[in-house]
């Protein structure tokens, strides 16, 4: 039996955090909206309700029964759910005077398991307009800042499992011992066992897999990133080489990247088919300049070639999917939860048009988990340690026009490129790079010859998740021997510029 945290998400911007940090003490846990019903199965540990961009006091606010929960389980209110947690009590939250943004330093009144091993004074991060004026009979208070009352708080009285209440978020990097803080809640006062290890999810996952699958087979489509790989291979253990993977070569791939993935594959043991698509793909994309164009041309000719593929293979049954948490995450409205989820996986509409069952082993897993699951599991650091690849691959940094010869051209300027981040160990500073072919030539010169060739941008960039990003300050020095060394070594290109724009406004992508 699994033990597990529920995350009630009211739609904060940092619920996400919450669960990573959870899941770095090694529990696991998963968010579901705060209007979701759900079951006190024996696993469940506690509950965390998230914070909220509404206020407590607003017609309309989100709602929960904290009576309940405490009925069965611990409970801990981060921001919103604090002061959620303190009016259903009867305490007073209000509009503050003084709104509270960004860092404060948390003064302990008194000390408690949850604040077990923090400082006198710690460094929090707020993010709230409203504020706990006055705590409910029976709370205690536990810690303030200067601009607020009641920081943390915890509920006495026997009858209840413990409640607790912090206005801070200590989910988020600033707030320096916040992690300790959940930490504190997980272990001290849920109880949790801190089992959920990668070794766990993969012992779970298999066994898991080989109950859903039985002997029937499954297909997918592999695209060589860390996503489809750690999923392959964890279906893969289960059930052998009735998983048949598919790797479609389309033409738009790095340097080397179809015979490198195939030979890494092999050593792994899949079962996987390479197919040679390039000038299917090339024939397709012919004439199309407009990125979303391309992108619909890929996309289709890839459902076309898959199912074609697919044809060849008996008796399938599941299609498996590298599907990860963060795309199936129900998020929050004023309304209630959506249901949209992204679709932007390597065959997404398949399984209606094949009237396939999905297999999907990572989707419970954020990204920097699947690639700790991988390690574990021994597949090759160059594979899981990867940088982030668009679907739709070089197409997108060929501005224009795609044909075979600008491919190649991009291929060798974005080899050298990676190349020498590797080699000067900046690959791994570094979280997305990459080179994007410019639809300019320019005037250069080469010895005594006028030269009149192509501009490339080199990119590279610096975040978390993608979701922000800031151009990564990588030394001149660097950036004048990669130069030198493409405009030498690739005919065609006579001009390398740097791109030092954020995300935002920018993109990361240039289409």
């Amino acid at each position: 039996m699994t033990e597990k945290i529920l995350i009630l998400d009211f739609g904060s911007q940092y619920t996400q955090l919450i669960a990573r940090a959870v899941r770095e003490a090694n529990v696991y846990c998963e968010i579901i909206p705060f209007l979701k019903k759900f079951d006190f199965e024996p696993g469940l540990k506690g509950i965390i309700l998230s914070g909220s961009p509404f206020s407590v006091n607003d017609p309309n606010a989100p709602d929960v029964n904290v009576e309940e929960f405490i009925s069965k389980v611990p409970v801990l209110g981060v921001c919103y759910g604090a002061q959620l947690t303190a009016k259903r009590f009867g305490g007073r939250v209000e509009k503050s005077n003084k709104r509270e943004y960004g860092r404060a330093v948390l003064q302990k009144e008194k000390n408690d398991r949850l604040l077990e091993n923090v400082a006198e004074q710690s460094q929090v991060w707020m993010s709230h307009a409203d504020s706990i004026l006055e705590l409910p009979v029976g709370f205690e208070l536990l810690a303030t800042t200067d601009s607020i009352p009641v920081a943390a708080f915890k509920k006495n009285g026997a009858g209840s499992q413990p409640l607790y209440g912090v206005q801070f978020h200590p989910e988020v990097y600033h707030s320096t011992e916040g992690k300790k803080i959940l930490h504190n809640f997980l272990v001290n006062i849920c109880g949790c066992s801190q089992s959920w290890t990668p070794a766990h999810f993969i012992t779970d996952t298999v066994a898991s897999l080989k109950e859903k699958i039985g002997d029937k087979k499954v297909i997918m489509a592999l695209s060589g990133g860390v996503d489809s790989t750690v999923a392959a291979t964890l279906i893969h253990k289960a059930i052998g080489d009735n998983l048949s993977g598919i790797f479609v070569d389309n033409g738009v791939l790095r340097k080397n990247e179809f015979n490198d993935v195939l030979a890494t594959y092999a050593k792994l043991g899949l079962n996987v088919r390479g197919i040679d698509a390039r000038q299917r793909f090339y024939t397709d994309l012919a004439g199309k300049t407009d990125p979303e164009a391309k992108r619909k041309a890929i996309g289709k000719l890839f459902i076309d070639i898959f199912q074609e593929e697919a044809k060849h293979v008996d008796g399938i049954s599941f299609l498996g999917q590298g599907t990860i948490y963060p795309d199936v995450i129900e998020s929050v409205s004023v309304h209630g939860p959506s249901v949209t989820i992204k679709s932007h996986h390597n065959v997404g509409g398949l399984p209606d048009k094949m009237h396939l069952l999905l297999v999907e082993p990572l989707r419970n897993l954020f990204k920097d988990e699947v690639r700790k699951v991988g390690r574990e599991l021994g597949i090759p650091a160059e594979m899981i340690d990867r940088h982030p690849f668009p679907g739709p691959g070089l197409a997108i940094r060929i501005l224009g026009e795609i044909t075979e010869e600008r491919v190649q051209l991009l291929q060798e300027a974005d080899y050298l490129y990676v190349k020498a981040l590797k080699e000067t160990g900046l690959y791994a500073t570094v979280w997305q790079a990459g080179t994007i072919l410019l639809p300019v030539k320019s005037v250069g010169v080469m010895g005594d010859e006028r030269t009149y060739e192509f501009t490339v941008a080199l990119r590279a960039v610096t975040s978390v998740d993608g979701m922000t990003a800031d151009w990564a300050h990588l030394p001149y020095e660097f950036l004048a021997n990669v130069s030198n060394d493409i405009i030498n070594n690739v005919r065609g290109i006579n001009r390398v510029v740097y791109d030092i724009s954020s995300k935002p406004p920018a993109t990361i992508e240039w289409e």
